[in-house]
């Protein structure tokens, strides 16, 4: 017997959230850009970029989770990144490396009510 429903291969559920980070090649300082969360779940985001990275870069990001009063410096992973309007925005994947283990609780927290609002 086949079965039908589709496993989930994520360690972390995922919820769409609208966050604001700002982003940078890790090591490169002063070219920072900024964009928007599509996603987000204690493992990573997914999220807007104006070009393509190449999959295993590292990106330094800067977000303001709204269950946090300051800014927190996160070191992420590009999974992927694909175009999705020529040349102009591009949707891109990050694993988080390293969270802090309060951060990580927090976060699971976050997308748990997320989940059930």
């Amino acid at each position: 017997m086949k079965n039908n429903r589709v496993q989930e291969r994520r360690k972390y559920p995922r919820v769409d959230s609208n966050i604001v980070i700002s982003y940078h090649i890790q090591g490169e300082f002063g070219n920072y850009d900024l964009s928007q969360t599509m996603n987000i779940s204690q493992g990573g985001i997914l999220f807007t970029t104006n070009r393509e990275f190449e999959k295993g870069e590292h990106l330094g990001m800067t977000v303001l989770f709204p269950f946090l009063e300051e800014k927190i410096e996160i070191i992420g992973e590009v999974i992927s990144s694909r175009e999705v309007l020529k040349d102009f925005v591009y949707e891109t994947r990050i694993k988080f490396n390293d969270l802090k283990e309060q951060l990580l609780e927090q976060l699971g927290k976050f997308v748990d009510e997320l989940k059930s609002s």
